[in-house]
């Protein structure tokens, strides 16, 4: 189970936490302008956008879990059991697979424009990477720096969705996801005043009592409500530092904690990254379950005219500031 949001302040920002109870040891992973992305049923990619997000690498292929390219452009793909119905191969269509949908777009569009056109002609297809890695059930939220889209395969077809809050959970569809925020607004910053009855002298005895009823629990569709609640009254100064320190902390409002999601046997979801990237300069911020210092790793300080990928490996251990 996963969360994605935008934000933005005097720059624009993309990222997402992903939950789950193993790692595939992804990395963050640099694709130059032009290493040659080679797809399944269309032809290669020869000379693109560079890209930068965390990826599992098998067999010298990026897996892109969520990724930004140098025009600006974010996307990032979350698990969607059940609903996620990709077709057979169409004539006609360009046939991309699942796992080739991330490099597809972020290698030819710089703005959500062009990513609409595009989707004009594909035809998400049943196809798996290997006989060990099927394809994963996904939905995705595209972003640039103004506006953002979710994107659904579902039996009905491709469903391209206006995203006016720039959040994204799991299940259910979107549509359902924001059909339910109309049950919560009533929820406030403010403090609450007594509408239950005049017949009764109510008070207000603590702070943040204007949000009663925000689901706190970690179902993918109380995720949905908690973020898009946490980012849409979200204030902060608009310096890098603020900014994405403000991010951090809106990821961390859906956080998920060993130990509270059990999977089964000795097995628990947890928050494995919190990623947090900016649109405008190419930096990729992320923290892991056991390393909360933000680390960052800059697009622009690598050769983006090279043919290789470029990785780095997660720092994973506790980093602690001692001052004394």
């Amino acid at each position: 189970m996963c969360t994605a949001i935008t934000y933005s302040t005097k720059d624009h920002y993309f990222g997402r936490n992903l939950d789950l109870e193993y790692s595939y040891k992804e990395t963050i992973t640099i694709t130059p302008r032009n290493y040659s992305f080679q797809f399944r049923k269309v032809k290669p990619i020869n000379h693109h956008y560079a890209i930068i997000g965390m990826a599992y690498v098998e067999e010298n292929y990026p897996l892109y879990y969520d990724a930004i390219n140098e025009k600006g452009l974010g996307m990032a793909g979350l698990n969607f059991p059940n609903n996620a119905d990709y077709k057979e191969i169409q004539e006609g269509k360009d046939n991309i697979a699942p796992f080739e949908f991330i490099p597809w777009i972020l290698s030819q569009c710089k703005n959500l424009e062009e990513v609409k056109e595009l989707l004009n002609t594909i035809n998400l297809a049943q196809i798996n990477f290997s006989d060990q890695l099927k394809a994963s059930p996904l939905h995705w939220i595209i972003s640039d720096k103004e506006k953002s889209i979710t994107v659904e395969c579902v039996k009905e077809g491709l469903k391209i969705y206006d995203n006016p809050v720039g959040v994204l959970t799991n299940n259910p569809t979107f549509d359902l996801h924001m059909f339910q925020l109309n049950n919560y607004m009533n929820l406030s910053v403010e403090p609450p005043t007594n509408q239950f009855s005049k017949k009764l002298d109510l008070n207000v005895y603590s702070r943040g009592m204007g949000a009663l009823g925000l689901p706190g629990d970690l179902s993918s569709a109380s995720r949905f409500v908690k973020a898009t609640f946490t980012k849409m009254n979200s204030i902060s100064g608009d310096s890098e530092s603020e900014s994405i320190s403000q991010f951090f902390h809106i990821l961390g409002s859906v956080e998920q904690q060993r130990g509270c999601v059990h999977m089964g046997e000795d097995k628990y979801e947890i928050t494995i990254y919190s990623s947090c990237c900016n649109l405008d300069k190419g930096i990729y911020y992320y923290t892991t379950y056991e390393n909360s210092q933000i680390t960052g790793i800059n697009l622009y300080k690598e050769n983006l005219d090279g043919i290789e990928l470029v990785n780095y490996d997660l720092i994973q251990g506790q980093q602690i500031r001692m001052q004394n």
